[in-house]
């Protein structure tokens, strides 16, 4: 019988490395990749893959030594955590190193194509050295590379997560994946697709869900269960309006963690490296918008846009695009780190594509690798950390800023 996704005909293989959930090569599988190979070190990350996907999967650690199969597509995200916003960054984090493994594995294996995704804080971290990690391996062995921020809601997911994905083959020029829809809600959002149908909003996505059950056990759609709330916590959801976060709340219902670290940020002189994103404690989501970016936190820290509770991993799953009956495997907090931590499927998907006719039309050059296009934010203005990184890029590899602020999507 044939796995989730799998399509006939020509074979286009794909090793994932750092395979989460199995977001990625789900949505590679739905657009006629095959995956072939995974690998990750969370046991749970792997269950569920080898549950959903197929039974390739490996539970180890990847190194430079790691051996690979052979093929066509090699596709990852090292793991984020070292340059997320959404946590304490940390210089010299041992994970912002896997970035540097992703790169060489694909040099030494050198497969026609690649796929790297990652959060929107990759570009910054310790000055961009963690994009040259990336890149320079690769321009060297030969690849040509797009490398861009987008954001899946112009791909048709109903949430605002800007990511950066970079696309690269091996002597050919890859296509980058062009936006499907037009999204509004985030900064930024709305400058890219104005002329393509709009993104589905958070209730379009969940509202055909039923009321869920209080208790996992009893719960007919796996995963859609949301425990009551204490009494505070239950006050907090019910004053709080759509749009409205903790600060809109009388100081009086703040989460003790939250009133630390907001005081924190402007009081203790943190650097703003180690500061974290900005907090939002809890948030009541707007039901005519797409959400804000699913997390691993997302259904602690995310209020049902109509009724006083939190989101389901279920919802969270569907924002995340995994269709009803992917089932995760783990305990509730190893679930929401793997739905929270994957790539949505539809935005894999339309990357997929966009490598399958690539590779069906290519026409290998014998220019050697170069960094064809570095988009680093759809907006005009950056901030002094991203001004840097870019000017990095630009003289490490000869481009020109018309290059670097190229049209969006050309």
């Amino acid at each position: 019988m044939a796995k989730r996704g799998e399509h006939g005909g020509e074979s286009r293989s794909v090793v994932d490395l750092f395979c989460g959930a199995g977001g990625l090569s789900l949505g590679l599988a739905q657009s006629g990749l095959k995956p072939i190979h995974a690998l990750d070190h969370f046991p749970a990350a792997v269950t569920t893959y080898s549950a959903n996907i197929g039974d390739h999967a490996l539970c180890e650690e990847i190194s430079e030594a790691t051996e690979l199969p052979s093929a066509t597509v090699y596709v990852g995200g090292p793991p984020c955590q070292g340059f997320s916003s959404a946590g304490m960054r940390r210089q010299g984090d041992a994970r912002n190193s896997l970035v540097r493994v992703f790169a060489k594995l694909i040099a030494v294996h050198r497969p026609q194509a690649f796929v790297f995704e990652n959060v929107e804080g990759f570009l910054t971290t310790e000055g961009g050295r963690r994009v040259l990690d990336l890149l320079d391996p690769l321009v060297e062995a030969g690849y040509q590379i797009h490398l861009r921020k987008v954001n899946a809601a112009n791909f048709g997911v109903p949430q605002h997560r800007k990511r950066i994905l970079a696309i690269g083959g091996l002597g050919w020029a890859p296509t980058f994946p062009k936006p499907t829809h037009f999204a509004y809600g985030a900064p930024g959002a709305s400058l890219v697709g104005h002329d393509l149908p709009p993104t589905p909003t958070l209730i379009e996505c969940i509202g055909s869900l039923p009321i869920p059950s209080e208790a996992e056990d009893d719960s007919p759609i796996p995963d859609h269960f949301a425990p009551a709330m204490s009494e505070i916590d239950l006050e907090r959801a019910s004053l709080l309006k759509p749009g409205q976060r903790m600060r809109d709340l009388p100081e009086s219902l703040w989460h003790p963690s939250y009133t630390r670290r907001a005081n924190r940020r402007v009081m203790d002189g943190t650097p703003t490296e180690r500061r974290g994103g900005a907090p939002s404690g809890v948030r009541r989501l707007r039901p005519d918008e797409p959400s804000k970016a699913i997390t691993a936190a997302a259904r602690n820290e995310f209020v049902h846009p109509v009724h006083p509770r939190t989101l389901t991993l279920r919802e969270c799953a569907r924002l995340q695009t995994f269709p009803d009956d992917f089932i995760f495997v783990g305990t509730a907090s190893e679930r929401s780190i793997l739905i929270g931590n994957a790539v949505p499927p539809l935005l894999a998907y339309n990357v997929g594509l966009a490598l399958l006719s690539g590779l069906r039309h290519r026409e290998c050059e014998a220019t050697g690798g170069k960094l064809l296009s570095f988009v680093p934010t759809a907006s005009n203005g950056m901030s002094p950390a991203l001004r840097k990184t870019t000017d990095t890029v630009k003289r490490r590899f000869g481009l020109v800023e018309p290059v670097v602020q190229r049209m969006l999507w050309s």
